[in-house]
């Protein structure tokens, strides 16, 4: 176990209570537009299930996975629906399964050596011309904030690593402010991709 796991199985109720009531619509409504009514999406890195909730209340089908235990049981308790204990690189489904997957603010945690991998290996899981949401902080550190590990990117990073996979190119992208009170200040780069036909 990394020490970002173990920073958020010890924190967990904490980052849940930051975290679950934060009003994501602006976000929703770049994403679930292209994707099917009722459409299967993959919540990777749910975190506290806030998103896998919302998509769930909105008729998608939604499987959720995150690799803090503690934040898994919350989540599921949330949902009210099984959420997978698993990494990134472990995650297992059926080839061609989600019309989206959801990657928020979850995969800023995976260092740059390992993010092309990462990215191909919860593609094979999307439908063919399916979509993949996804968070960065804005910036171009490697670092540990506080015991848990961040990797910030630009767009030109990310379009780098992006191209590594050979499967993904970037449909849309947008910076945004964060969206937690108090930190208006720290900026995102959030980015729509899509799985090559």
């Amino acid at each position: 176990m990394n020490s970002t796991t173990q920073y958020y199985n010890q924190n967990a109720q904490q980052f849940f209570d930051s975290t679950v009531g934060v009003e994501m619509q602006s976000l929703y409504q770049k994403f679930l537009p292209l994707l099917p009514n009722n459409g299967r999406i993959l919540d990777a890195g749910c975190g506290s299930g806030r998103d896998s909730k919302a998509f769930l209340d909105l008729g998608y089908s939604v499987d959720s996975f995150d690799a803090s235990e503690e934040l898994t049981k919350l989540a599921a308790n949330l949902t009210k629906s099984n959420v997978t204990l698993s990494t990134f690189l472990n995650f297992q489904a059926n080839p061609n399964t989600y019309d989206g997957i959801w990657a928020c603010a979850s995969l800023l945690h995976v260092p740059q050596s390992q993010l092309s991998a990462t990215f191909a290996h919860l593609t094979q899981y999307l439908k063919p011309s399916g979509y993949f949401y996804c968070s960065f902080k804005l910036g171009s550190s490697e670092l540990d904030r506080n015991g848990r590990f961040f990797r910030d990117l630009t767009l030109s990073q990310l379009e780098a690593i992006l191209a590594d996979t050979q499967v993904l190119h970037i449909e849309s992208w947008w910076e945004t402010a964060d969206l937690r009170p108090n930190r208006e200040n720290e900026k995102w780069l959030n980015a729509i991709l899509k799985r090559h036909p």
